[in-house]
């Protein structure tokens, strides 16, 4: 499957250079040092992420420090990850999600997403973030643009030290919108291990939930309570349906699904189960091709007959198809 993954990958980038359909250039050292002052005074707010491992007793702050656990779930946010939720302030059929009648300020206006890098990244990580983002610009209509300034909402992508880990919130914010991806240490790669932490953070902040968090997600796995940090038993409640809408099939291979082992007691132990036998779930590698229609499908990609046959054929080349073990 790495060997696939490794086509996939290649040719998305190697297609989408063939179309000119790249990224801009990054900005010169000066303007980014410019801007990492600026960033620097914003992200020392304390009220910018509302909870997190900060607010977390320090036995379960060091639980999820703990090697098993994926950098996903280690920041303490709502479901791990998504920033801004909590199981205890959002009532779960009004909580923001997919479908933009409900809440229309989430979606990026003309699917345009003006983003920045920080430069505390290293080459490796920097050049991961821009593969990241140009296999989504190739893959969709959604159009990403090196922040200028001064547009007022933009994403930033930044290496949180305290909250840790790959985080991101969902949908547009506004303002200075940070997508924390944890940085390579001396005990693993963190948010940089594959190419599928950093679009599944940027997926969140598109608009896409968990896909195990689907309100049909009972007819597909099982949850096993019994093997979760009872703490973070909320983060394995459903979302409502009453503000969701998923026009596709449930999704194994979605980079958006859990691992099998996410907020486990012990590595050796699931958390998560497939109904359907041999089915692997929490693939990091790349979108699925349920993924890149539900991503084009959000942002209207579809709508006109010529964009979609392309899309749909993008989506069915390079998307993942179902993985087994």
């Amino acid at each position: 499957m790495c060997g696939r993954a490794g086509v996939m990958v290649g040719a998305v980038m190697c297609v989408a250079c063939a179309l000119g359909h790249v990224l801009p250039p990054p900005p010169s050292s000066h303007a980014h040092n410019n801007r990492l002052q600026a960033e620097r005074h914003h992200l020392d707010d304390p009220h910018y992420v509302f909870r997190s491992e900060l607010d977390l007793p320090a036995d379960l702050q060091a639980r999820l420090q703990e090697d098993h656990h994926d950098p996903e779930v280690t920041g303490g946010f709502f479901q791990g990850d998504m920033a801004g939720l909590t199981p205890e302030t959002v009532v779960m059929n009004t909580r923001v999600a997919l479908k933009w009648e409900a809440f229309p300020e989430k979606r990026w206006p003309n699917a345009t997403v003006p983003y920045s890098i920080s430069s505390l990244y290293g080459q490796n990580e920097q050049q991961m973030i821009r593969t990241a983002i140009t296999t989504l610009q190739f893959l969709t209509c959604i159009n990403f643009v090196e922040w200028d300034g001064k547009v007022e909402d933009y994403l930033l992508f930044w290496p949180m030290k305290r909250p840790r880990g790959c985080w991101s919130y969902v949908g547009r914010r506004g303002g200075m919108q940070v997508v924390s991806l944890q940085a390579p240490d001396h005990r693993s790669l963190r948010c940089f291990a594959s190419l599928g932490k950093p679009i599944h953070e940027l997926l969140h902040a598109l608009g896409i939930f968990h896909e195990q968090a689907r309100p049909d997600r009972d007819q597909h796995v099982t949850i096993l309570t019994e093997n979760i940090i009872t703490e973070y038993l909320g983060n394995f409640r459903k979302q409502s349906g009453q503000n969701t809408t998923f026009p596709l099939p449930y999704d194994y291979s979605s980079v958006m699904h859990y691992g099998s082992n996410f907020f486990s007691y012990t590595k050796s132990v699931p958390t998560i189960v497939p109904k359907v036998p041999g089915v692997e779930i929490g693939q990091r590698i790349m979108l699925s091709k349920l993924d890149c229609l539900k991503l084009n499908d959000l942002y209207g990609c579809l709508e006109d007959p010529t964009d979609r046959l392309k899309y749909i054929t993008f989506c069915n080349f390079l998307g993942i198809s179902q993985l087994s073990s």
